[in-house]
């Protein structure tokens, strides 16, 4: 499972228009910026930002998972968005990204961020959900989607 409060519908987006990589971190920056005090879009975009410049979180696939460690936030959050038109992500396969899930954890949770990595990389792993995805219309099926199949990977 994952933690409580970890995905809200609100942090979701569904269609999301970004032209590049760095257009989508910003998008994933303003869904995650009231995650805890004192984070702004900014400030999330630049961790993200941050992490990329280590090597691109592009798992191929259409997929990403940007992700950062935070001294600003004290328990894991995270944001979801499908872009209808990927962008260039640098993925190891070189395929465009069209669906990003961020992450943001407490600077110490290391454990934690592996686990929750491991387990979205499971999920994601899942071609006819990741279909699913791609053909939800709505944030609200966006939301139910990715509950239903959390719950399965929980009992993987």
């Amino acid at each position: 499972m994952f933690p409580d409060g970890f995905l809200l519908e609100e942090r979701l987006g569904c269609g999301v228009e970004a032209a590049s990589k760095k257009r989508a971190l910003e998008q994933l920056g303003q869904r995650l910026a009231d995650a805890a005090p004192g984070l702004s879009q900014d400030i999330v975009f630049d961790a993200l930002l941050e992490r990329e410049r280590l090597g691109s979180t592009g798992l191929g696939k259409g997929i990403a998972l940007p992700h950062a460690r935070m001294s600003q936030v004290t328990q894991a959050t995270a944001a979801f968005i499908q872009m209808p038109n990927g962008v260039d992500f640098d993925a190891i396969d070189s395929q465009p990204v069209d669906l990003a899930f961020a992450m943001l954890v407490p600077e110490q949770a290391t454990d934690e961020h592996l686990q929750l990595l491991a387990k979205l990389a499971r999920m994601f792993d899942d071609p006819p959900f990741c279909t699913a995805l791609r053909e939800a219309e709505t944030t609200q099926q966006l939301f139910q989607l990715i509950k239903q199949r959390e719950t399965i990977t929980s009992s993987d």
